[in-house]
């Protein structure tokens, strides 16, 4: 896609949806658990105002960090030194981040266009690699996400037929490929059917090269087929929740299936 402007409507509306929910949380809510290790519904938005913070043109908190198990890698530290970095922070004061940096963001958009699609995305985002195609279709499914993780942590389910997870799980369904070719590491010419409740059938093939190759013509059966609602796709291919956490209608060789479902994670 070489317009970006549907992505950034996707964007603006996970905001409002995101803010939205987050508005009518009590503060001690804001303390709950949620399912990503070592963060609670304060860290989750927090992380969020970081994000918004940066692609609104803004610094990063370059704060020192205590040795944090969940912390992995130098992206798992960039990204708790935004949430570390907002720890004193009023939750009037996140919100308030997050609806300001949005603001600007957007307003600036309209008053120039929308990005450049295969243009680098501004800093810090551009330094791994990402273009402004990729960093605008990220920014939705991450605001989904992380509504989602509050909404699972202080029980509010709601959210699921949102154009924000509509795009999430077309988005993450492209990853599947990959997962039965490499992770599950399937033989030339295994097919794979995916079945995401609301969303079109889609299927792959491993080809000769080793390859998971999405089909044009999608089988009416194949070696493997899964069948999920959307919840249970983004739980796992969100990295959320476990297979043994998660509830998939399969079809095919159990061993198989087992290595695919296991190896959906595709985002942290």
């Amino acid at each position: 896609m070489t317009d970006l402007t549907p992505y950034v409507d996707l964007w603006w509306s996970s905001i409002d949806d995101f803010t939205r929910l987050l508005e009518e949380l009590p503060e001690e809510e804001w303390a709950t658990p949620t399912d990503l290790p070592g963060w609670d519904v304060r860290a989750v938005v927090a992380h969020t105002a970081h994000l918004e913070h940066l692609l609104a043109g803004g610094a990063h908190d370059d704060v020192q960090l205590d040795e944090v198990p969940h912390a992995r890698g130098f992206m798992g530290q960039f990204t708790e030194q935004g949430v570390v970095g907002r720890a004193d922070r009023s939750r009037d004061d996140l919100l308030n981040e997050i609806r300001e940096s949005a603001t600007a963001t957007h307003t600036a958009i309209l008053a120039d266009a929308a990005p450049v699609a295969d243009a680098p995305a501004r800093e810090p985002f551009g330094s791994i690699g990402w273009s402004n195609h990729t960093l605008w279709r990220n920014r939705p499914l991450d605001l989904w996400m992380h509504e989602q993780d509050v909404r699972r942590a202080v029980r509010r389910p709601g959210g699921m037929d949102s154009p924000g997870a509509r795009h999430t799980v077309d988005y993450l369904s492209e990853s599947l490929g990959l997962v039965l070719a490499k992770r599950a590491k399937a033989p030339a010419g295994t097919t794979l059917r995916l079945e995401v409740a609301g969303h079109a059938p889609r299927a792959w093939r491993v080809t000769d090269a080793g390859r998971g190759e999405e089909l044009t013509e999608v089988p009416d059966s194949a070696d493997v087929v899964l069948r999920l609602d959307r919840e249970a796709f983004t739980l796992l291919a969100g990295g959320r929740r476990g297979p043994d956490r998660v509830s998939v209608d399969a079809e095919g060789d159990a061993e198989l299936v087992s290595r695919i479902v296991a190896g959906m994670a595709v985002t942290p």
